[in-house]
């Protein structure tokens, strides 16, 4: 299992909106690319499609811009994920009409497996994301001589 890049591009639009929740103030679509570096045009259908899940929310005029639709606390990387790719929060089932004992075992695995990605993806919040990143900054690390 991979993050594809819609994904990727589509959490790191998130972190920055989170980054900047606290002052209420609303971003660009050229400010959070040039932020995480994201193709200015692939972004905007990644909002589009935030917006559309309820994630974000956007307003116009000269203020206009970007921000998030609740708190950073409340939004889960789950819930990115799901907006962005259409997660279903059961395992997707298996196309295979064959039953057999070892496809039966190899299922339960790999079901017992995506439940275990669902509980982390689900533990994570956009302000989790904030945090980790503000403790793993290099500004954060303190050196010692």
């Amino acid at each position: 299992m991979e993050l594809s890049s819609k994904s990727e591009y589509a959490l790191l639009a998130l972190f920055e909106l989170a980054s900047c929740y606290d002052s209420g103030e609303s971003l660009q679509i050229q400010q959070i690319a040039d932020a995480q570096d994201i193709p200015k045009r692939y972004l905007e259908q990644l909002l589009a499609s935030l917006r559309r899940g309820g994630l974000i929310k956007s307003t116009r005029g000269v203020r206009g811009g970007y921000v998030l639709a609740k708190d950073p606390r409340q939004t889960t990387v789950l819930d990115a994920l799901k907006c962005i790719e259409g997660l279903d929060t059961v395992s997707p089932q298996d196309a295979s009409t064959v039953y057999t004992t070892a496809s039966g075992v190899i299922k339960h695995v790999w079901k017992e497996a995506n439940h275990a990605l669902y509980e982390v993806l689900e533990d994570y919040t956009l302000q989790d994301l904030c945090d980790l990143h503000r403790k793993n900054s290099p500004d954060a690390l303190m050196y010692y001589i």
